[in-house]
């Protein structure tokens, strides 16, 4: 699958280990960083989402998403475990649960650019408006709504950098109803990261697994555009 994500803000919270302990499989060990663990709650677009040799769909292929995630590794190989992904494409969410075995979610969402009032140089003046309602039958229910946009230069995060554990993953963790394990493979260029700020009035994506984020400010991230190649995930085999 060919795809591109825009207007991205990370938005992470560090948190204890055992608050997620529960709702990941116990053969993924959960990735830490300076002695915590971390989610994040991640809105953005994918524009131009088509399987390889082929074109995109306007209808089809651009779309808002919203996912909710945290880092796992396994056999050495660092990637990322999502708690839930909503998304307003219907068919992109039955395509993704049945081929993918991930949880996406139907959701009512909008996501808009909108000049700032108070601009930036280097054409940080742009902000998004981003809003999210879950709408899918029978998941918890979830609400997102916020303003964000970046704040300083673009910069590329190293080895041992905080940033750099956080967005360097290049797989993703699921597992089917009978607790296989699948990972599937993301190719993509270094992020161009941001400093960001963001105005949230709503956020309740982390209720879903009883888990109240830190009242610490999180940390913040933007990213304009990363192309992105993902595989159709494989089982992971375990020796005995």
């Amino acid at each position: 699958m060919h795809m591109a994500w825009h207007d991205l803000l990370f938005m992470h919270w560090r948190v204890p280990v055992e608050a997620l302990r529960a709702h990941i499989p116990r053969a993924l060990p959960i990735d830490m960083f300076d002695g915590s663990a971390w989610i994040a709650v991640v809105p953005f677009t994918m524009r131009n989402v088509r399987p390889r040799f082929t074109s995109s769909l306007p209808k089809l292929s651009n779309f808002a998403e919203l996912n909710v995630r945290t880092y796992v590794t396994l056999d050495g190989k660092p990637g990322v475990w999502f708690v839930s992904l909503d998304c307003e494409n219907a068919l992109a969410v039955r395509l993704a649960r049945k081929f993918f075995h991930l949880p996406y979610m139907d959701a009512r969402m909008s996501c808009a650019q909108h000049p700032h009032p108070n601009p930036l140089p280097l054409g940080e003046g742009v902000g998004v408006s981003y809003q999210s309602v879950r709408t899918h039958t029978g998941e918890p229910s979830a609400k997102f709504a916020a303003n964000y946009r970046p704040t300083g230069e673009v910069f590329h995060a190293r080895p041992g950098m905080l940033e750099y554990f956080l967005t360097a993953r290049y797989c993703l963790y699921s597992a089917d109803a009978q607790g296989n394990i699948f990972r599937g493979e993301i190719d993509h260029p270094d992020w161009p990261l941001q400093p960001a700020e963001a105005d949230v009035q709503h956020n309740t994506m982390t209720d879903q697994i009883g888990l109240a984020l830190p009242n610490d400010p999180p940390h913040l991230l933007f990213s304009q555009q990363l192309d992105v190649v993902a595989w159709l995930p494989e089982r992971v085999t375990f020796d005995v």
